[in-house]
Parts: structure tokens; C-alpha cells; sequence
């Protein structure tokens, strides 16, 4: 089976696009060959199929052989996948999710997608739909305690369930310690993708994710979203802000006017190979 290993930021997958349906051990497969020791390594498995919605459809198998609804950093590289080995033709493209189909637009150099535009979808506020435990219309700032720590996050979905937790310095807190127990709290019934964030001014933020089914990874394209939402329904942040991750930068914007989210951020190709074990 080909297969063509990608990074967005160092949230990096394995990219396979000659299925026309999502295989039934895609499961397996995806713990197989995410292993960083005896497979491929990677934080999911990611399948380009064809779309009777949009031009391309995208499905993604985190490490843990859990699916996840949606990821940015993902779409991303699968726009630049399609672009680059012309599965489409256009600058513009639409990838169809399990969380909507979303719009794409890349800027090309030389034949190739060098940075990728994407739209994300309205955010989701309300308690029971992103899913957490709660019956507000919105959770802001609300308490939540884990390992004997008291914690405050704000609850976002961006087609997948996002808790972000506002602390004094995120490049040097210990997220293998917290993720772990604030994803599988009993408040997030789907568990949750933590994000821990400090603010650098109005405009810039920086931040740490540890992801549902993958663990700490080097960026997160829908927690850089929620990042920026929360940032926003908290008073810390604009709606339009710089997001530092471990793996580099991405510039988000809640646009006010239509109330979608749009992440702008690079993905690259690292190199192809066989895998032997399918």
C-alpha cells in the first residue's frame, strides 16, 4: 500500500488516497502503522476518498485507531496532497469531513501549495452540543477540577470537543501530567482535546495541546481555533490572533461578520513509501 507521510506543523499523518471507501480494519491499520517504533509514525491515518459533496473527502483515524470528526492541520495537508498530485485542478477547493465540508483556498509557487487557507465552520458554543456535561448556552470560564487541581476552561467545538485553559506560561506547562486527566474527565462525556494557553498581548497567544487519541502533539488546527474563540469570549484575546504552537505558528480570525473561523497555516510533504503489512 503507497502512502505519502505529511506534516502540518509537526502534527504530522500518513496520507493514502487510492481507496474508493474507508477500509474495515482502518482501525488497526492506523495503530500499525502511527506506531513511532515498529510502524510509519504518526499522529492519525488519513484517507483521501472520493465525495459525492465536495471535491475530495476526507476521513482520519487518529494513532489510538479512534476516528476524529475533523482536524486543520490534516485538511491541510490534504488540500496540498490533492493540489500537488493533481486530484484537483483549481486553487479553490471543498473537502467533505465528517464535521461539514469545508472550503479550502492555497496559495501556489512553482506548481505547488506552499500555504493553505481554510475554513473552519462556525464555531459551537452550547454545552450539549460540542459535548460537555452542561446545559449552558455557553461554558465560559467554567470550574473544573482534575488530579486535586482546580482549572477554568471555556468549551468550544470546532466539529470536534475543545476545552481551553487560560494559564500563566503554556511553553513550559506540564501537559503529559494534565491532558491525560482533563481529556477523559466526566465532564466531556467524547472526551476533549486540552489546550493550554497563555497570552502573549491581544493579538498573539501561545499554546499547547494534548489531543483526544494522540496525546501532546506539536500543533492542533481546530484547538488553535477554539483557542482563539475562548481568547475572544474571555476578553483576552481579539478575534484575530496569532497562535504559537510547539510546531510553529498559525493566524486564526473569528470573522465577525459571517461567524466562521479561518485557520491560515502551511503543510508539507516529507516523503513517500510502501507499506508491506496491509
Amino acid at each position: 500500500m503507497n502512502f505519502t507521510k505529511m506534516n502540518g506543523l509537526g502534527n504530522d499523518f500518513i496520507i493514502v488516497a487510492h481507496f474508493e471507501t474507508l477500509p474495515e480494519n482502518a482501525p488497526e491499520l492506523s495503530r500499525n502503522m502511527c506506531d513511532r517504533h515498529f510502524g510509519v509514525g504518526a499522529d492519525g491515518l488519513v484517507f483521501i476518498l472520493p465525495s459525492d459533496k465536495a471535491d475530495i473527502r476526507m476521513r482520519i483515524i487518529n494513532a489510538d485507531g479512534s476516528e476524529a470528526e475533523q482536524c486543520g492541520n490534516a485538511v491541510r495537508c490534504v488540500a496540498k496532497y490533492a493540489f500537488d498530485h493533481k486530484l484537483v485542478q483549481d486553487e479553490a477547493l471543498t473537502v467533505e469531513t465528517m464535521a461539514g465540508i469545508q472550503r479550502v483556498w492555497l496559495t501556489v509557487e512553482n506548481g505547488k501549495a506552499v500555504q493553505v487557507k481554510v475554513d473552519m465552520g462556525e464555531p459551537i458554543l452550547r454545552g450539549e452540543a460540542i459535548p460537555v456535561a452542561l446545559s449552558q448556552e455557553r461554558i465560559v470560564n467554567h470550574p473544573i477540577e482534575a488530579g486535586g487541581e482546580a482549572f477554568s476552561f471555556t468549551g468550544v467545538s470546532m466539529g470536534n470537543p475543545h476545552a481551553v485553559i487560560f494559564v500563566d506560561d503554556a511553553p513550559r506547562f506540564d501537559v503529559e501530567k494534565w491532558g491525560p486527566l482533563l481529556e477523559t474527565h466526566r465532564l466531556f462525556p467524547n472526551k476533549a482535546n486540552i489546550e493550554f494557553v497563555s497570552v502573549t498581548s491581544p493579538q498573539e497567544v501561545e499554546m499547547r495541546v494534548w489531543e483526544r487519541g494522540c496525546g501532546q502533539t506539536f500543533a492542533c488546527g481546530t484547538g488553535a481555533c477554539a483557542t482563539v474563540v475562548a481568547g475572544s469570549l474571555t476578553g483576552r484575546t481579539e478575534r484575530r490572533a496569532l497562535v504559537h504552537l510547539k510546531g510553529g505558528d498559525l493566524e486564526i480570525e473569528w470573522n465577525e461578520t459571517d461567524n466562521r473561523v479561518y485557520m491560515t497555516g502551511p503543510a508539507e510533504e516529507v516523503f513517500v513509501g510502501r507499506w508491506h503489512k496491509a
